[in-house]
């Protein structure tokens, strides 16, 4: 039997799980902004679904990149391009639309596939790491270590690692209650802004925020740390200049993707405070959301030379193949 005050606060509970739809603050509530930035993410959106879907295809094609490190490439830039359009058209609404309105629905299936791929994404830069330790610490043993059974074993880790992820962040957050207040102090359903709007405890989903991203933050960075570090001992020892130049520029592109994402998203969610993590952390997640797709498939172009000759020969073959169709 329930008491009164039990039935009462029972009621209270169930009225309170009854929101249905969240409203989408938004990166800024000042309108001069609203229609530059609509238009540098619209460019930063194109630009990045352009030079992944490029690059995925670029590797595709050709076979001289059907190695190791551009598997895991392919691999990276379809999480890219997957996961920046999971959130960035709601977001570009938001520049346009006095409400934008998102149903609950779909506020947790943005929430469960945004944290899916932002963690594999995390673990397939670990692999490359890894690979590129081998390539340069081991060479002798690469074809070995990283074959194609392994290859496929790392990724299939990396995505299932992001399916476990994805599912404790969601799962925690349908138990939630929310209550009348259903602005998300945000541009997409991310973590923080929504355990705000609680009218629950949040213990649970803390302590299971903490433990999921301590794990999936400190454990690759470890790993990408010492990674990098065995490669550096390695490179000092090399006694040609023209060699160690070889060795730190197929490292370079890797290292300069891993800072931006890893920088951010540190500075995002390993905040002791929520409240202050929110405000910031909203514009510091363009960078590793808006940012990186864009400039991890332009990083990896300019600055490598397989994919560069890949593509040389791919225009032309294309450029002979419709001239030779234009004779026929």
């Amino acid at each position: 039997m329930l008491t009164k005050i039990q039935y009462m606060r029972r009621m209270s509970l169930e009225n309170a799980s009854s929101v249905t739809e969240f409203i989408l603050a938004g990166l800024t509530n000042q309108p001069e902004l609203q229609l530059p930035l609509f238009l540098l993410f619209i460019e930063t959106y194109v630009i990045s679904i352009m030079g992944n879907l490029g690059l995925i295809i670029l590797i595709w094609v050709n076979s001289q990149l059907h190695t190791p490190m551009y598997y895991f490439l392919f691999n990276l830039s379809f999480i890219d391009l997957c996961y920046s359009s999971v959130f960035t058209p709601k977001m570009l609404m938001n520049f346009v639309l006095a409400k934008n309105i998102i149903s609950y629905s779909a506020c947790m299936a943005q929430l469960y596939f945004f944290c899916f791929f932002v963690i594999s994404e995390i673990y397939v830069l670990t692999i490359m790491a890894y690979d590129r330790y081998v390539a340069i610490c081991n060479p002798l043993l690469y074809n070995v270590t990283m074959s194609n059974q392994v290859c496929s074993w790392l990724l299939g880790g990396a995505y299932v690692m992001g399916f476990a992820g994805a599912m404790a962040h969601t799962g925690c957050m349908l138990r939630l209650s929310f209550c009348d207040a259903n602005i998300i102090n945000h541009y997409m359903c991310d973590i923080l802004p929504l355990l705000q709007l609680s009218c629950t405890s949040t213990y649970v989903n803390e302590l299971v925020f903490f433990i999921v991203v301590g794990i999936n933050i400190i454990v690759p960075s470890v790993t990408i740390f010492t990674s990098y570090a065995l490669i550096l001992s390695s490179i000092l020892n090399i006694s040609s200049t023209e060699g160690r130049s070889k060795a730190f520029s197929t490292c370079s592109s890797h290292i300069i993707v891993v800072s931006l994402f890893f920088g951010s998203a540190s500075f995002t969610y390993l905040q002791p405070s929520f409240s202050v993590s929110v405000d910031k952390g909203k514009v510091a997640s363009v960078f590793y959301t808006n940012v990186g797709p864009m400039l991890n498939p332009i990083i990896y172009s300019l600055r490598n030379k397989d994919v560069q000759t890949a593509l040389r020969k791919t225009l032309k073959r294309g450029i002979f193949s419709r001239i030779g169709a234009g004779f026929s």
